[in-house]
């Protein structure tokens, strides 16, 4: 089983990929966290023998999305422990977002087996922009030949393979500067749409907290995760965050197209 979190659609891709290579069923993590708040599942995995159990997701600033880790310590096993891997995406580098998931599964007795870190093509654009297409393009084919290397690895289910890029002063980013974000960052007061907008619906599907709501126009309730999936996968560019992001690119993984998360 191969939970996914995804914004742009990086890491739906590579849970995709992986998920193809070894057999193994691709589930949102947004779906998982949305049935447990709704009361329809408790966290209790339903794994079969051998069943391998990865976690793709991005980095949001050097940590998993709260989502991933809410996901996380909820999730509860019987029978023999899965072997148990992460794959996180980020445009440089992860800070210790994998010792704060490694933390999260450890509350259901789970535990990481190896973990990795792929750099991908940047795409937060309030705080910077997006990679100019030459470095976008060649990290996307850097990527899918990390990719390749760390597949054998998974499928002969070895241990102790952490192969991640924690970066400078990794400590300080994802103990200090991750919670500033969860605390002051996530404003989705900012989230507005222009005259482009034709009320298509496509922000509400892939928003992976159901936070939009499109009547004829999109409204953003208090729920956000900060993924700007709204912004980068509207087809017209009609939805903009203040006006920092007017003169910002858009990304979307180009295997991400039509991309839903529930």
């Amino acid at each position: 089983m191969i939970f996914w979190f995804s914004g742009t659609g990086n890491s739906y891709v590579v849970a995709r990929r992986i998920a193809d290579a070894l057999g193994e069923p691709l589930v949102s993590a947004a779906a998982q966290v949305a049935a447990l708040k709704a009361g329809t599942w408790n966290g209790m995995l339903d794994l079969a023998p051998g069943e391998r159990l990865g976690f793709a997701f991005p980095i949001y600033a050097w940590a998993p999305p709260h989502m991933v880790l809410e996901l996380a310590k909820s999730l509860r096993f019987k029978g023999e422990k899965p072997y148990v891997f992460s794959v996180a995406t980020c445009g440089d580098e992860e800070g210790n977002a994998t010792a704060v998931l490694r933390k999260a599964l450890s509350v259901g007795g789970l535990a990481l087996d190896s973990a990795f870190s792929l750099r991908m093509p940047n795409n937060y654009i309030l705080g910077f922009d997006v990679d100019p297409k030459p470095v976008e393009q060649e990290k996307l084919q850097v990527a899918e030949r990390r990719l390749e290397e760390i597949l054998p690895v998974l499928r002969e289910r070895k241990s102790g393979v952490f192969e991640l890029v924690p970066g400078s002063m990794a400590t300080l980013k994802t103990s200090v500067v991750n919670p500033m974000f969860n605390r002051f960052a996530m404003n989705p007061s900012r989230f507005r749409s222009t005259e482009a907008c034709t009320a298509c619906g496509i922000c509400a599907q892939v928003c992976p907290s159901g936070n939009v709501k499109v009547g004829s126009r999109p409204e953003w309730g208090k729920q956000c995760t900060q993924c700007l999936a709204c912004i980068h996968h509207c087809p017209r560019r009609a939805i903009e965050y203040g006006t920092g992001t007017e003169k910002k690119g858009r990304y979307v993984h180009p295997e991400a197209k039509g991309m839903r998360v529930r």
